[in-house]
């Protein structure tokens, strides 16, 4: 998969998505990455790329053709017109779906913003998806885009050493993951769970599933909508709730 980055810092997305797993994929050829620097395109002598917004107001606004010459550059060898990601905190809620779905592209364009934003014209003339990461407010957009290039690579094949890793972490049929545990058995008068040293395997993956619901009806609540729910979870979900009706 091949992941391109719009930005004014190509150094801070270079320096942030050459370690750790997704470093370890770059190596190992499993995803690219292209980190372009905006300013390369500008025709200022100076390298500008932003200037004042009209109607007045505060702050620096970039410029579109300095954006559309970058993204020119990049898409002129692609078969199709890639999805290009504006990160904004006015968009969609960045989530697990939303990194299967772009998962599946070959190409994924993230163009990152600085100042007080981006010429309407160019988001209108280029971008198909707006995505945030949260509500709050950042410098620019290299953060929030190499916060979704990680964990879309996780899904990529090949990216995670264990195949399991991708499919059962946290967000798995939009539940949390259930609590992990290593040596020592006791820390501090605190003990490893009994099941999970029975090696009783149907009994452990009954424990994880069964505190994979309680940990997101306790934490995450609102994930509970959309899960995807068995019979036998919906049961014990409603046992649960019971029991905090009962407590209350």
């Amino acid at each position: 998969m091949n992941f391109h980055v719009l930005t004014l810092f190509p150094d801070m997305i270079e320096a942030g998505l050459h370690t750790s797993v997704t470093g370890r994929a770059l190596k190992n050829g499993y995803i690219h990455l292209s980190a372009v620097n905006i300013r390369d395109y500008s025709k200022d002598k100076h390298k500008h790329v932003d200037d004042y917004p009209y109607g007045g107001g505060a702050g620096m606004v970039m410029q579109p053709e300095p954006i559309y010459l970058a993204y020119e550059d990049v898409t002129q060898n692609m078969e199709k017109k890639p999805r290009v990601v504006y990160v904004t905190p006015q968009g969609s809620v960045f989530n697990q779906s939303m990194a299967e779905e772009f998962s599946k592209e070959e190409d994924l364009i993230f163009l990152c913003g600085h100042y007080e934003g981006v010429d309407e014209r160019i988001l209108e003339e280029i971008v198909t998806d707006y995505v945030s990461i949260g509500d709050y407010v950042l410098t620019g957009g290299e953060l929030p885009a190499m916060v979704m290039i990680d964990a879309v690579s996780r899904l990529v094949p090949g990216v995670l050493n264990n195949e399991e890793s991708a499919e059962f972490e946290s967000f798995h049929d939009n539940l949390l993951e259930h609590p992990q545990y290593t040596r020592p058995v006791e820390f501090r008068g605190r003990k490893v769970p009994d099941v999970l040293l029975s090696g009783h395997h149907g009994n452990i993956d009954k424990w994880r599933r069964e505190q994979s619901l309680k940990r997101t009806l306790e934490r995450r609540p609102d994930l509970i909508e959309t899960a995807i729910l068995s019979k036998e979870d919906e049961k014990y979900l409603k046992k649960l709730k019971k029991g905090l009706h009962e407590s209350e």
